[in-house]
């Protein structure tokens, strides 16, 4: 895979980051890695790999950092969570990733392991992702993002709780806010209006979520707290059957999503990939994120 070179850039259009998830089967592995191939074109400022919420995918996920941060020229960026492991099990995870030439980090508090109704710390471990960050900036000078929920996380008490749960994680030394996908632009601005009066000046990235399969979407939704819109339901009502009418369909919305939080003052979007490039590229497309021989 030849590397990405920072040079081609679009000068002047917003700063982009991807998520992928690890493969657990030769053909999911074969579509990741079209899809990284043909997503580094667009020079994301890094590229995110997913760790399962009870640290069940931590090989997979390790293997896959180590192959983009051996083969491309992209920054890769691990995820790692509270759940199932001592503090002394992933400060050695994160020394692994510094020795690997690892410098970002995305830290999640992470949830509750199948069968269990609640999120329990893990006696040894990190409580929560205010607590792993602190860590981890003990253990190595990392870059780190942590979760937003525009929204408000399930399980938050409150709007407010949530918030100065945000403003913890960040006051501990992350740089940057990755919000949970939402489709009601108000509802983020909102959040935006709040988290500055919250005295939160970090950076706040929109995360943006590509509708591939429109029953996947509200499950998802249904378990992050999400708002799934009636207008857009509606959208994809009878196109079960018809695939190109639906990536029609969900381009356009995130397209007209990502333009309007533009003309906001957005600069900066992270994409969920679901390890697809076809309608992340024609959304970057879009925005002006594109190799510098296609923007000439």
């Amino acid at each position: 895979m030849e590397s990405a070179n920072n040079n081609d850039a679009t000068v002047g259009a917003p700063t982009v980051t991807f998520e992928f998830f690890p493969p657990n089967t030769p053909a999911m592995e074969k579509t990741l890695w079209e899809s990284i191939e043909r997503l580094a074109v667009l020079q994301p400022q890094f590229v995110s790999v997913t760790y399962g919420a009870d640290g069940s995918t931590r090989a997979r996920t390790h293997a896959a950092v180590e192959r983009i941060t051996r083969e491309t020229g992209l920054t890769a960026a691990p995820h790692l969570t509270c759940v199932g492991a001592s503090k002394e099990e992933i400060d050695d995870i994160a020394r692994e990733y510094w020795d690997m030439g690892v410098r970002h980090l995305v830290a999640l508090r992470g949830d509750a392991p199948a069968g269990s109704e609640v999120y329990v710390p893990h006696p040894q471990g990190y409580a929560y992702a205010s607590d792993l960050v602190a860590g981890l900036r003990e253990v190595a000078d990392f870059d780190i993002s942590v979760a937003a929920y525009p929204e408000v996380h399930p399980e938050a008490v409150s709007a407010e709780t949530d918030l100065d749960n945000l403003k913890r994680k960040l006051d501990a030394g992350a740089s940057r806010a990755i919000t949970q996908f939402f489709f009601d632009n108000d509802a983020f601005l909102r959040f935006r209006e709040r988290c500055a009066a919250a005295g939160i000046d970090s950076a706040l990235v929109p995360g943006i979520l590509p509708i591939t399969r429109f029953p996947q979407l509200t499950r998802f939704a249904a378990m992050c707290g999400a708002t799934v819109p009636k207008w857009l339901t509606e959208r994809f009502v009878g196109l079960e059957d018809d695939a190109e009418t639906r990536r029609l369909i969900a381009a356009s919305v995130a397209i007209e999503q990502v333009r309007v939080l533009s003309k906001e003052g957005i600069d900066e979007f992270h994409f969920y990939t679901l390890n697809r490039s076809e309608l992340t590229f024609a959304i970057c497309h879009a925005l002006g994120v594109r190799p510098q021989s296609a923007a000439a």
